[in-house]
């Protein structure tokens, strides 16, 4: 699947569309600054995860970070785990804040 830039996510948001969203960031980064309704599992843990999110398996997920490659990794690893739907959020929180 196409990875999705931060307009069009903010969109979806808006019209209540929004699809799941995790931020890969670490804790304290998340502390910073979230986007409202994400997540955060940092990709460090996320391995360890997976059976809580196995329900997302066949929904469309939007991982993040702070500029796209953790989230980058974090969507490789998910789409070898059997995830079928998985976006990375092109220039992360960065780009998603100046959106």
């Amino acid at each position: 699947m196409t990875d999705i830039i931060p307009a069009e996510l903010k969109e979806r948001q808006a019209a209540g569309t929004a699809p799941t969203i995790i931020d890969v960031r670490e804790t304290w980064e998340n502390a910073e600054a979230s986007i409202a309704g994400s997540q955060n599992i940092p990709l460090g843990e996320l391995p360890g995860k997976l059976d809580d999110l196995d329900h997302l398996k066949d929904q469309e997920v939007v991982v993040h970070c702070k500029g796209g490659g953790r989230s980058a990794s974090a969507k490789a690893f998910l789409q070898q785990q059997g995830f079928q739907n998985v976006r990375n959020l092109l220039g992360g929180m960065q780009a998603y804040q100046q959106a």
